[in-house]
């Protein structure tokens, strides 16, 4: 089953994003989920198997312009995650199709998302899942003194 995330799951979005974005706390993400899940322009969704939550999705419009799209806003996917005991079981495609219907309701005609350079299991997933590559980019900064 995957449905949408309320205020009270907060806490089970941080502890699956964790695993994922390892750079915040869990308390952050927490804080971070509480305020994605209350804004009419994104939507966390969860995946359950047996009540078990095993996967997330977060995706939210973007009405800046997203690199190869032509019109706004965009959906866009701004993670996607599967419990790794869990995954190749068709669950992200799951959780990806629900975001893009989403995003359809929203009145979105493309949609859109990233991953790093080096991180070819989100790549293979995306090409797997119909995406195109737009571009490639690194990005810099320095401190200034």
């Amino acid at each position: 089953m995957v449905r949408k995330a309320t205020d009270n799951d907060a806490l089970v979005l941080a502890e699956l994003a964790i695993q994922m974005w390892s750079n915040h706390t869990v308390t952050e993400l927490e804080e971070d989920f509480s305020e994605i899940v209350n804004s009419k322009d994104a939507v966390c969704l969860l995946k359950y198997v047996d009540d078990i939550p095993v996967g997330f999705a977060q995706c939210q419009l973007r009405h800046d312009y997203v690199e190869g799209t032509h019109s706004s806003p965009v959906g866009y996917l701004e993670g996607i995650f599967v419990v790794p005991e869990y995954q190749h079981k068709g669950y992200a495609k799951e959780l990806l199709f629900e975001c893009e219907l989403w995003a359809k309701e929203k009145g979105c005609s493309e949609f859109a998302s990233d991953c790093e350079l080096d991180n070819t299991n989100s790549f293979n997933f995306h090409t797997a899942m119909g995406f195109e590559e737009a571009n490639r980019v690194i990005c810099f900064r320095k401190d200034l003194e």
